[in-house]
């Protein structure tokens, strides 16, 4: 089984391959590819191995098939998204995030306060947060995206669960319990930030 660091960088090496064929670039060099992904030469060769990718020594590896690799083990269907928490965050998110991914598209919005609902903000539709099962099996929807204040996270994680969401990305400033079998990514923006400024007011 491949990892979940080695996932996370096929994604990122997936985008950069689709950036060369625009370009009309036809080969890369793991040392190529490890400049435009911050890595190492060896890490890249590490992660391409594992997902059954050989290159040429004199031309390196043909971009085209390595696009097409990615899509075979990252399944590149599209996948249907919920966000929960239409605050301005939950607005930003909303705004950035259509087109920028063709693996996942999110298709419906949920709050608790109803003068955000039963509208469509940045083109998708949004429900009040009861409707979040009956909306989720409508739509086919599989992933969901918390954020909501700090309060409701868990009780959000808890009733998509329960309409059948198995991805959730958490923006919440609180951790989220889930079972075995979902899988959960959490970004605490503020942490993050307050991480940042710590280290970077230490004595080099």
């Amino acid at each position: 089984m491949i990892s979940a660091k080695t996932i996370e960088r096929l994604f990122l090496y997936r985008r950069l391959m689709t950036d060369l064929i625009k370009r009309d670039t036809r080969f890369v060099f793991s040392h190529e590819l490890a400049n435009m992904s911050q890595s190492s030469p060896a890490q890249v060769r590490r992660d391409l191995m594992t997902a059954g990718i050989t290159g040429s020594s004199s031309r390196g590896y043909d971009v085209v098939n390595l696009k097409s690799r990615f899509d075979e083990i990252l399944h590149s269907s599209v996948q249907k998204a919920a966000l929960v928490g239409i605050g301005n965050l939950g607005r930003a998110i909303l705004s950035y995030f259509p087109h920028r991914s063709p693996a996942v598209e999110i298709v419906a919005a949920f709050d608790s306060d109803s003068s955000k609902t039963d509208r469509i903000i940045h083109g998708i539709r949004t429900y009040a947060v009861d409707n979040l099962d009956q909306v989720v099996h409508q739509t086919d929807v599989s992933l969901g995206i918390i954020t909501t204040p700090k309060d409701a996270a868990q009780t959000t994680a808890d009733s998509m669960i329960v309409a059948g969401i198995r991805g959730i990305l958490n923006f919440a400033p609180v951790p989220v319990r889930v079972p075995a079998g979902i899988f959960i990514e959490s970004l605490d923006l503020t942490t993050s930030l307050e991480k940042l400024a710590y280290f970077s007011r230490r004595p080099h």
